[in-house]
Order: structure tokens, then C-alpha cells, then sequence
């Protein structure tokens, strides 16, 4: 298990360093031919209070001339982004054309139980889902996926995903770039392994099920090697980590300094400058670049190597290598001039937070992340569930998930610090229904990027996470909290609790 200090010095020094070198031999300037799919937009208000998805199959080309059966949210591949407006009342219909189960899970939207879209919360094949959301939270950037149980890795890397924007006029009142495809950009970071005839592999087992799902092929907005129009000024690109299992350590190709000014709860107190960033699967950053100098430039990951870490000494050849998380080019920024480009600076101040403040007498959970012997054999042997008697492949405190147990029960209105340890590995840890604040990762303050609110951490490390219960949850419609390595999920490291 690394120390904080080592997480710290892996992310600013490794993936600069590899991505600026080693990367960009990967992806030359001349392969981005294609030009950045935006996904199409869908106000809320524009459609009177309504936002229609129908799930279904789809045909998609990563490689050009070669389509793939995909999955879609109302599109070939992933979905539209939905844009939903604090103090708004949304209903939602989302129709299942896929011909198994599935269900949608609002990750990262304040919302009860109920219609949080769990894996309690079933939608049967040619059946519609209505749910209604009380939209009341600050503005920020979620998602939406596929979230059945056991089947959540499989149905999101075929494509069941899509971003969300919730707005509050915060944006405005900051000046902030808002123009969406323009200097507002939403980037859909994903890996995908593909075969010679550019069709999706999924096969969750031997390193796949071990460390994860993880491609060999990047790809942004459904795009491989992607060219974005960016202009003159200060551009805001809203980062989502929707990959199944990889971390993307990410940097610019001439190490230019950004400032992250959002992350999943929503706005920092001030930017934060940064020249490299690790987004873990289920996270969300927003990040102001500046491109008035008119320099072309490339977006580039380091390889990522954290799911070997302490995994009985096993390198990235025999868990990654050849098979994925390695260093790569996922796309490039052209200027173009003609663009509009109202905003000319990154602002010194955002939103007031106040810090976290955990009372004397609150109270306490431990949580571990857990992977034992049968996942070490499931994996080596590629198949089956370990030996007799190996316990849960993965779990969370010795126990793999049960739908049918609450974990916990904490007061609706309370608050706890979980105290939240990784082993094997390291795991992005994701809590449905709250937004938290990080007290400690590593027994250290959290960076200044991590200090607003969260939905999803990524922990190399023990921490500690301030949690308050706002949302009302059930015992037929719980909360979950898990490790969002999906085939972790899937496998059973997920746990789940209701408000009493």
C-alpha cells in the first residue's frame, strides 16, 4: 500500500513525466481525424419539466467503417447530456428496449432512495420507468448509468452512461464559460479493448476481473484519437471518469498549468492550479484551460499501475500490460480563432465552503474494501468463484453483497465519519445519496482539488469521509456504497444502508 505522500508525488511527477514523453509516442498528430462528438443536450426546462431516455442497442464504429453492437441511452452509444435546473421538479421516462434488465442510476443527483436507481429499482425489458426528481443541490456535474446487480461492468462498457449538469446560475454569477460545444465542453473518458474487426471484448475474468475491466484503446466522447475545436480564451472542459476500472492520469502535452474549479459535489472555494490530475472511475473534475497563446496541444494519461499495487507483487505484466491502463494520447485541442470567446480569465474566488467540522461525539464506522484468496484464484484461473472454503472473492467488512441485508442504518438528518480502508489495491469508493467531505486520506489532509464536496475518492490509503444522511432510504429501497471498479462491484464489494 503506497503513503499519501507517494499517491502525491506518483500523480504530479509519473504522469507528467510519462505522459509528456512516453505517451505521445503513442498517438501521432496525424491519427486525430476525428472530430469530438458532442453528445446532444437535453434542458429540462426546454422540455417542460420532462426528459424522455429509452435504453436500447445500437450500432457504433471506433474504428472507422467497422460498426459494433453498442448499447445507448436514446443514441448509438452512451447518452445525451441532461441539464437540470436546482429548485426544478424532472420527471423522467426511461423506456427498455434492451431485452434484459437494466436500470439508471442518478450518480452524483441528491435524490431519495427510491428514485435513486439502484439495483432494487428494476427496469424490465419493454418496461418504462417514471421516476420524479426534486432537484435541490448547488451546481455541479453528475452522471447517469446502468446499475444492475451483477451486470453493471457489462451494460456500462457496452455504453449505458451519459452526463448530467445541474445548474443554480452560479455559473453565471462567476462568469464562468457556459457555452456548450464551444467553451464548455463535456469530455467522456473511457478505455475499451477491441478486436481486429473493432468490435467491443468484455471478458470480466483473469486481469479483468482481478484489477478491474481495462482496454487497450482510449477513447473520449465514443471517439479514438478525437480533435477538438477550442478557442481563443479560457475554456472549461467538464471531466468524467466513466471507464470501468482504469484511473487517467492526466496531463498536457506541453505540461501547461489548468485550474480545477469543480469537482463531484460541485465549486472549490478557489481554482486550484494544477499541471497533472487523476480522475478515478465515477469521478467528475471541471478544469479551466487557457488557449489564448492559439497552441495546439494534446491530452494525454500516464499508465496507470494502481491496480497492481500490492496484489502479491504482481506487475503491470501480468495484470495490465498488453491487455490495457497503459500511457496514451486521448485527444487534441486545435485553436480556432473564429470561435467566440467571452471570458479572458480564470476567476481568483469561487463558492464560500465551510470546512468540515465533525463534532466530538459523532459517531464512527470502519469499512474495508476486501479482496481474499477466491479472487486471487478466480482471476488466475479465469473462471469459477476460488476454492471451497476461500470466502467471498470480494467484499466489504468479510461479507460479499446480499440485496437482501442492510449494512447499515444510520438517523436521517445525522452525520458519520466512515473510516475507509483499501486493501489489495487501490479502490475508488463511491456512497449513493450523499455528498461527503474528505477529513484525511493517508492519515493527511486532502489535496486542495479534493477539499469540496464528493461523491466518489479514490483510496490509496486509509480515510477518513465526513458523511451526512439528507435523502430517505428504505429497506426495499436502500442506498448502496461501493467500490466503483464495476467488476468489483459486480463481484460483490458493495454494501448498502437505509435512514431511519
Amino acid at each position: 500500500m503506497t503513503t499519501r505522500r507517494q499517491f502525491l508525488e506518483r500523480t504530479s511527477a509519473v504522469a507528467t513525466a510519462a505522459i509528456v514523453g512516453r505517451a505521445c509516442a503513442v498517438a501521432e498528430p496525424s491519427s486525430f481525424g476525428t472530430p469530438l462528438p458532442i453528445p446532444e443536450l437535453r434542458d429540462a426546462r426546454v422540455g417542460r419539466g420532462s426528459i424522455d431516455l429509452v435504453a436500447a442497442e445500437g450500432q457504433h464504429a471506433f474504428v472507422p467503417g467497422r460498426p459494433t453492437t453498442t448499447y445507448g441511452f436514446s443514441a448509438p452509444y452512451l447518452g445525451p447530456v441532461l441539464v437540470l435546473h436546482s429548485g426544478d421538479e424532472v420527471q423522467f421516462s426511461v423506456e427498455n428496449r434492451l431485452g434484459r434488465n437494466t436500470t439508471v442510476h442518478w450518480h452524483g443527483v441528491l435524490a431519495p432512495a427510491a428514485v435513486d436507481g439502484g439495483p432494487h429499482i428494476v427496469i424490465k425489458p419493454g418496461d418504462t420507468w417514471r421516476p420524479v426528481l426534486k432537484i435541490n443541490q448547488p451546481e455541479t456535474t453528475a452522471w447517469y448509468h446502468a446499475h444492475p446487480h451483477g451486470n453493471s461492468g457489462r451494460q456500462v462498457y457496452m455504453g449505458l452512461a451519459g452526463m448530467v449538469i445541474i445548474k443554480d446560475g452560479t455559473s453565471k454569477e462567476l462568469g464562468l464559460p457556459e457555452s456548450y460545444g464551444v467553451d464548455d465542453l463535456p469530455i467522456i473518458l473511457q478505455d475499451r479493448s477491441l478486436d481486429r474487426n473493432g468490435a467491443l471484448l468484455y471478458a470480466p475474468f483473469g486481469p479483468g476481473g482481478m484489477a478491474g475491466m481495462r482496454g487497450d484503446t482510449l477513447i473520449v466522447n465514443g471517439a479514438v484519437a478525437p480533435v477538438a475545436k477550442a478557442p481563443a480564451g479560457i475554456v472549461r472542459l467538464r471531466l468524467l471518469n466513466a471507464a470501468n476500472a482504469r484511473n487517467f492520469d492526466l496531463a498536457f502535452s506541453d505540461n501547461r498549468t489548468f485550474h480545477v474549479i469543480a469537482s463531484d459535489g460541485g465549486y472549490l472555494p478557489a481554482p486550484v492550479a494544477m499541471t497533472a490530475l487523476t480522475i478515478a472511475p465515477g469521478e467528475r473534475f471541471e478544469v479551466l484551460v487557457d488557449f489564448t497563446s492559439g497552441n495546439s496541444v494534446q491530452l494525454a494519461t500516464a499508465a496507470d499501475t494502481r491496480g497492481t499495487t500490492g496484489m502479491m507483487g504482481m506487475g503491470p505484466g501480468m495484470m495490465g500490460g498488453a491487455s490495457g491502463g497503459g500511457a496514451g494520447v486521448l485527444m487534441r485541442f486545435e485553436v480556432d480563432p473564429s470561435l467566440p470567446s467571452p471570458v479572458k480569465s480564470v476567476p481568483a474566488t469561487l463558492v464560500a465552503l465551510p470546512a468540515p467540522a465533525p463534532p466530538s461525539s459523532i459517531s464512527r464506522r470502519q469499512i474495508s474494501l476486501d479482496m481474499g484468496p477466491a479472487m486471487m484464484m478466480r482471476g488466475m484461473m479465469g473462471r469459477g468463484r476460488g476454492g471451497m472454503g476461500m470466502g467471498p472473492p470480494v467484499g466489504i467488512n468479510g461479507r460479499a453483497f446480499d440485496m437482501r441485508r442492510i449494512d447499515f442504518e444510520p438517523k436521517l438528518g445525522s452525520s458519520e465519519i466512515w473510516e475507509v480502508t483499501p486493501n489489495m489495491m487501490a479502490h475508488p469508493f463511491h456512497v449513493h445519496g450523499v455528498i461527503f467531505r474528505i477529513l484525511s486520506i493517508g492519515g493527511m489532509p486532502p489535496a486542495p482539488h479534493l477539499a469540496g464536496g464528493k461523491d466518489t475518492v479514490l483510496l490509496d490509503g486509509p480515510a477518513e469521509l465526513l458523511m451526512q444522511f439528507t435523502q430517505p432510504a428504505t429497506g426495499r429501497t436502500p442506498f448502496m456504497f461501493h467500490c466503483h471498479i464495476l467488476e468489483h462491484e459486480d463481484a460483490g464489494m458493495m454494501g448498502q444502508y437505509a435512514t431511519n
